[in-house]
Protein backbone atom coordinates (compact mmCIF):
# COMPACT_ATOMS: atom_id res chain seq x y z
CA UNK A 1 0.00 0.00 0.00
CA UNK A 2 0.96 3.54 -0.85
CA UNK A 3 0.22 5.89 2.19
CA UNK A 4 -0.83 9.64 1.35
CA UNK A 5 -0.31 12.05 4.14
CA UNK A 6 -1.22 15.68 3.59
CA UNK A 7 -1.06 19.38 5.12
CA UNK A 8 -1.13 22.63 3.81
CA UNK A 9 -5.06 23.32 4.00
CA UNK A 10 -6.40 26.38 6.36
CA UNK A 11 -8.16 29.45 6.05
CA UNK A 12 -7.46 32.08 3.47
CA UNK A 13 -9.59 35.68 2.25
CA UNK A 14 -10.48 35.67 -1.05
CA UNK A 15 -7.88 36.58 -3.38
CA UNK A 16 -5.00 34.73 -1.15
CA UNK A 17 -2.65 31.38 -1.54
CA UNK A 18 -2.00 28.33 -0.49
CA UNK A 19 0.18 25.31 -0.92
CA UNK A 20 -0.78 22.13 -0.65
CA UNK A 21 1.53 18.87 0.08
CA UNK A 22 0.95 15.29 0.11
CA UNK A 23 3.90 12.73 1.03
CA UNK A 24 3.82 9.42 -0.02
CA UNK A 25 5.56 6.51 1.50
CA UNK A 26 7.26 3.28 -0.38
CA UNK A 27 9.83 3.32 -3.25
CA UNK A 28 7.55 3.76 -6.87
CA UNK A 29 6.75 7.47 -6.29
CA UNK A 30 8.52 8.12 -9.32
CA UNK A 31 6.20 5.54 -11.39
CA UNK A 32 3.09 6.91 -9.98
CA UNK A 33 0.30 9.27 -11.62
CA UNK A 34 -0.62 11.65 -8.79
CA UNK A 35 -3.84 13.47 -8.63
CA UNK A 36 -5.68 16.41 -6.27
CA UNK A 37 -8.93 16.22 -5.83
CA UNK A 38 -11.64 18.10 -4.15
CA UNK A 39 -15.21 17.79 -2.43
CA UNK A 40 -17.22 20.22 -1.40
CA UNK A 41 -20.39 19.99 1.27
CA UNK A 42 -22.75 18.51 -0.64
CA UNK A 43 -21.26 17.64 -3.87
CA UNK A 44 -19.10 15.03 -5.30
CA UNK A 45 -15.56 14.47 -5.62
CA UNK A 46 -14.02 15.95 -8.38
CA UNK A 47 -10.81 16.16 -9.87
CA UNK A 48 -8.67 19.02 -9.64
CA UNK A 49 -5.16 18.49 -11.35
CA UNK A 50 -3.04 15.50 -12.33
CA UNK A 51 0.25 15.04 -13.18
CA UNK A 52 1.83 11.85 -14.60
CA UNK A 53 5.11 9.94 -13.83
CA UNK A 54 6.40 12.07 -16.75
CA UNK A 55 5.26 15.45 -15.86
CA UNK A 56 2.39 15.87 -17.89
CA UNK A 57 -0.23 18.00 -16.11
CA UNK A 58 -4.27 18.86 -16.72
CA UNK A 59 -6.65 21.09 -14.70
CA UNK A 60 -10.32 21.24 -14.37
CA UNK A 61 -10.98 24.49 -16.18
CA UNK A 62 -12.03 26.08 -13.15
CA UNK A 63 -8.53 26.32 -12.36
CA UNK A 64 -6.62 26.49 -15.20
CA UNK A 65 -4.03 29.90 -14.85
CA UNK A 66 -4.81 29.71 -10.69
CA UNK A 67 -3.83 26.06 -9.14
CA UNK A 68 -0.32 24.03 -10.70
CA UNK A 69 0.56 20.63 -9.64
CA UNK A 70 4.07 19.78 -9.84
CA UNK A 71 5.94 17.18 -8.02
CA UNK A 72 9.95 16.28 -6.41
CA UNK A 73 10.39 12.85 -6.76
CA UNK A 74 13.66 12.70 -4.31
CA UNK A 75 11.04 14.13 -1.27
CA UNK A 76 7.70 11.60 -2.59
CA UNK A 77 6.06 14.66 -2.46
CA UNK A 78 3.27 16.78 -5.18
CA UNK A 79 2.68 20.24 -4.50
CA UNK A 80 -1.02 22.32 -5.59
CA UNK A 81 0.43 25.55 -5.23
CA UNK A 82 -3.73 27.86 -5.00
CA UNK A 83 -3.14 31.47 -6.25
CA UNK A 84 -6.31 33.52 -6.29
CA UNK A 85 -8.65 31.36 -4.51
CA UNK A 86 -11.99 32.20 -4.28
CA UNK A 87 -14.93 30.84 -1.86
CA UNK A 88 -16.08 28.61 -4.28
CA UNK A 89 -12.95 26.57 -3.90
CA UNK A 90 -13.68 26.28 -0.70
CA UNK A 91 -13.67 22.20 0.05
CA UNK A 92 -12.14 19.52 1.36
CA UNK A 93 -8.83 18.66 -0.67
CA UNK A 94 -7.61 14.82 -1.43
CA UNK A 95 -4.40 13.88 -2.57
CA UNK A 96 -4.26 10.31 -4.73
CA UNK A 97 -1.68 8.13 -6.30
CA UNK A 98 -2.54 5.51 -9.21
CA UNK A 99 -0.27 2.73 -9.28
CA UNK A 100 0.13 -0.83 -10.68
CA UNK A 101 1.50 -3.50 -8.08
CA UNK A 102 0.19 -6.91 -9.20
CA UNK A 103 -2.79 -5.36 -10.02
CA UNK A 104 -4.22 -1.75 -10.57
CA UNK A 105 -4.35 0.19 -7.15
CA UNK A 106 -5.88 3.64 -5.92
CA UNK A 107 -4.61 5.36 -2.97
CA UNK A 108 -6.08 8.55 -0.81
CA UNK A 109 -5.02 10.79 1.40
CA UNK A 110 -7.27 11.81 4.47
CA UNK A 111 -8.10 14.99 2.98
CA UNK A 112 -7.40 18.87 4.11
CA UNK A 113 -9.89 21.60 4.69
CA UNK A 114 -9.80 24.78 2.64
CA UNK A 115 -11.68 27.57 3.37
CA UNK A 116 -11.68 30.36 1.38
CA UNK A 117 -13.34 33.54 3.00
CA UNK A 118 -15.52 36.62 0.97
Amino acid sequence: QVQLVESGGGLVQAGGSLRLSCVASGSIFSMITMAWYRQAPGKQRGLVAVITSGGSTDYVDSVKGRFTISRDNAKNTVYLQMNSLKPEDTAVYYCNARYYSGVSKSSWGQGTQVTVSS
